[in-house]
């Protein structure tokens, strides 16, 4: 059986960025690390269906984990994209209020956007807002100037060609059966009746990752967290958007609403929607929810024209939350949780993962150093 130093279960972009943190934290001799992936190619879970976008780290609870590594993330995330030439835009967006009972709200975000260290969203009155965007409808507005897009597939090529270069490798078509804590390390069974023995593993399989977590032996059942799956369904815009800015409504209870984000060519897609589903897998985009596109936009876009969205893609959520509860912090559960030495799990690694993908990566290195069994980092 191979003896490994460390595997990372999942190369998405949190999976990558974790992967890259912890083999270049490890001394030379002890960097024979493992990304298992159960697809054909890197990043087409959660990673290649969202948004795109670099957060400023507006939105989350002060003190949270997603408050914190947001905000650390975003800094690194710019820093690194400069570094490697990766395609991104510090564009900025507009949260906009489009009826005076929101105006209360946008206020709110802000007090909790400085809360948290973002202290350059200002708010603006319908005509600053208008300068800066002529075809926004809104009474008024937050401008976020923080917030950006990156090219999230070139930003995850980027990680795996770290890993790869200080001796880590990327398995492909690798799905992972379950883990099991043994004297030794943990024993990494796969699907395919293989077996690898590693001194540290990372489940960061997202969708995932509460079933891989149900599926490894010593782990008790206090600290499995239930699955929820919210589907957000994206619609993209035939034509140009008359905006260079992106564009947000006052966020919704389990997401931050139906808002306007443009990639790294101009192209503008509206979305995500938040839709319960059961299954991991119902990537169809809901030809039933147009028409409620259309009216959602037409709040901030009345001039959107009849005919122009058409269907793009539907990403889900990895919640770990219930639709009647408060959306739950990222969980870094580590062996000061659990109790098991040379384990993190990752869960509820939703938005802002992408924007805190860095900033994950350095807590998980932390959360293993800490375990006592840290040979390898």
């Amino acid at each position: 059986m191979d003896k490994v130093d460390g595997v990372v279960i999942g190369a998405g972009v949190v999976g990558l960025a974790a992967a890259r943190a912890c083999v270049l934290a490890a001394p030379s001799h002890a960097r024979e690390w493992f990304v298992l992936e159960a697809d054909n190619a890197i990043g087409t879970g959660t990673s290649s269906r969202n948004s795109e976008v670099i957060h400023a780290g507006i939105y989350y609870p002060q003190g949270s984990l997603k408050a914190q590594l947001c905000v650390q993330g975003r800094d690194m995330l710019y820093a690194y994209a400069q570094e490697r030439g990766i395609a991104h835009s510090r564009c900025g967006k507009l949260i906009v209020a489009t009826h005076a009972e929101q105006i209360e709200a946008l206020h709110s975000l802000a007090q909790k956007a400085h809360a948290n260290g973002v202290r350059d969203v200002v708010f603006l009155s319908v005509q600053e807002a208008q300068r800066l965007e002529p075809a926004l409808h809104c009474v008024a507005a937050l401008h976020s100037p923080s917030t950006g897009i990156v090219d999230s597939h070139a930003l995850m090529l980027s990680l795996q060609g770290d890993f790869e270069n200080a001796g880590g490798c990327v398995a492909l078509n690798s799905p992972v059966a379950g883990l099991v804590h043994t004297a030794q390390g943990w024993l990494v069974q796969m699907q395919d009746g293989s077996e690898l023995l590693a001194a540290q593993v990372v489940n960061s399989a997202g969708l995932s990752a509460p079933r891989l977590a149900a599926h490894t032996q010593g782990l008790a059942a206090q600290h499995l967290p239930t699955a929820y799956f919210a589907k957000g369904n994206y619609f993209t815009l035939a034509g140009k958007a008359p905006f260079s800015r992106l564009i947000y409504p006052v966020p919704e209870a389990a997401g931050l609403g139906v808002h306007l984000t443009l990639d790294m060519g101009g192209q503008a897609k509206f979305g995500p929607d938040v839709q319960w589903v059961d299954s991991a897998d119902d990537l169809q985009v809901s030809l039933d929810n147009q028409d409620a596109f259309y009216a959602e936009v037409r709040k901030y876009w009345p001039a959107l024209p009849d005919g122009a969205l058409q269907p793009g893609y539907a990403g889900i959520r990895p919640k770990i939350s219930s639709p009647y509860e408060a959306a739950s912090d990222f969980v870094i559960q580590g062996p000061a949780t659990h109790g098991l030495a040379g384990l993190v799990n990752l869960f509820g690694i939703e938005s802002p993962g992408l924007t805190s993908s860095l900033a994950l990566g350095s807590a998980v290195v932390r959360a293993l150093q800490a375990s006592g069994n840290s040979a390898s980092l």
